[in-house]
């Protein structure tokens, strides 16, 4: 995965620019320097839960409901996909209460045009061929931040019996001699593992993935696929066993609090030097990021039943190490937040990214904004903690990207514009005004 052209390649800044400066009135963030950010906030479902659980209904027939479902324009688009494959669906943005009758679904084909618009996309393939036995699909857009091969989809997929053929962009699947078996996967990957987790419900025999994912999100799948009806056991080491089922019912359930949402507002709070209470904060699953918030100096109160959060700002936060990997490890998805933070942080820290080789693109960025960043070979920024950040205009090159622009330019001197905002607006609804809850001086222009 180690790219061939340097980490910062002059070609796709370009690229990035020119995403902004060819609309004559793209959006903007604009974030101006902030006071101690102060007070309480609550939290959304988990984006990352959110849009595998809308994918899995579709192996049930009949309505389904979601709750603590949010906003954001990636589950637009996965409800898109939905309706495009037959699916009834009905969303209250303002009760986040998602409605989703898969009676009568008759398709199995996924336009080009959204699955381009983010990578969860591919996850309606395990779903597709349980119920069709046929997917037909594109290669998923989404964020800049890596190839994100889906080698290990299909891979495992073909060894179930699922014959795959690749035309250009599209992957057309179905089922030939389909078969439960053990799936070694070589990587602990999320999307490998709920995708093939999702197509053995349905199929006869037991299905063991070995070496799976085990993140926080993967449990809230299973919580689901288990009130459809499913049998899933999770044994050591990292096992899942799933034993096929004949139907799945129509389930009502509520989506886990966001772990990262939850990061983002946390670090608001620290790199203003402020006080924020997070009352939903999942801290159970957030073990390894509130450890290193704690090593920068700040202080971490928990709640005794592991849900709730606070953070107490150090005027003086110190420099960490992080090395990026799957959970329990620290999560690839805070590490931007963390890296805007430790800009300020005394002394050098260095981060070492093991999961998307992309996924250091916003150093270029905060370097733009007087950060004293290094690059070294493709995966590993050292830092070199500064005095003082200063607003400018940046651009965003992925979900996480933005809000660590948004982070720094609340620490930073004068004015922070923040171009890309489409990746802000797939990933958060409404953060900008919690955020300014709290005390931020922070819009969106649009």
């Amino acid at each position: 995965m180690v790219p061939q052209t340097p980490h910062f390649d002059p070609a796709h800044v370009t690229t990035l620019d020119s995403v902004v400066h060819n609309k004559p009135h793209a959006a903007l963030l604009v974030v101006e320097q902030s006071p101690a950010l102060e007070g309480e906030s609550l939290l959304l479902g988990a984006k990352n839960a959110t849009l595998v659980i809308m994918l899995s209904l579709i192996l049930t027939r009949g309505k389904s409901i979601l709750r603590n479902v949010p906003a954001n324009d990636d589950v637009i688009h996965i409800i898109q996909l939905l309706e495009k494959v037959g699916a009834i669906v009905f969303f209250d943005k303002d009760t986040n209460i998602l409605e989703v009758d898969t009676s009568g679904l008759d398709g199995y084909e996924v336009e080009l045009e959204i699955m381009k618009k983010t990578r969860a996309s591919v996850l309606a393939m395990g779903p597709l061929l349980a119920r069709f036995g046929k997917a037909d699909i594109a290669f998923p857009g989404g964020d800049v931040i890596g190839a994100r091969p889906i080698d290990y989809h299909i891979k495992n997929f073909e060894k179930m019996g699922v014959s795959i053929t690749e035309t250009g962009e599209r992957i057309t699947a179905h089922t030939e001699h389909v078969k439960s078996r053990n799936l070694l996967l070589e990587y602990p990957s999320v999307g490998a593992t709920e995708n093939l987790m999702m197509f053995a419900t349905l199929i006869p025999g037991t299905t063991k993935i070995i070496n799976a994912a085990l993140e926080p999100e993967v449990f809230d799948l299973i919580a689901i696929l288990k009130k459809m009806g499913a049998r899933i056991d999770v044994s050591v080491p990292a096992t899942i066993t799933i034993i096929g089922v004949d139907a799945l019912d129509s389930v009502d359930h509520t989506i886990i609090f966001d772990r990262l949402e939850a990061g983002a507002l946390l670090v608001a709070g620290a790199i203003t030097g402020g006080y924020v209470h997070l009352p939903q904060a999942p801290a159970h699953a957030m073990g390894m990021f509130l450890m290193k918030l704690q090593e920068m100096g700040h202080t971490i109160l928990i709640h005794p039943s592991g849900m709730g959060v606070k953070i107490k700002a150090t005027k003086s936060p110190r420099a960490v190490n992080i090395k990026t990997a799957p959970y329990p490890g620290f999560p690839t998805d805070l590490q931007a937040y963390t890296m805007a933070a430790l800009t300020l942080a005394q002394g050098t820290s260095k981060i070492h990214e093991t999961v998307y080789e992309n996924r250091l693109i916003h150093a270029r960025q905060l370097v733009e904004m007087g950060a004293q960043i290094e690059i070294t070979h493709y995966d590993t920024a050292i830092i070199r903690g500064v005095e003082e950040l200063y607003g400018t205009h940046v651009i965003a090159s992925d979900i996480r990207a933005s809000c660590a622009l948004v982070l720094a330019g609340l620490a930073a001197t004068g004015t922070t514009t923040i171009a890309g905002v489409h990746h802000w607006k797939r990933g958060y609804q409404g953060l900008e005004d919690k955020l300014r809850a709290l005390g931020a001086n922070i819009s969106l222009q649009e």
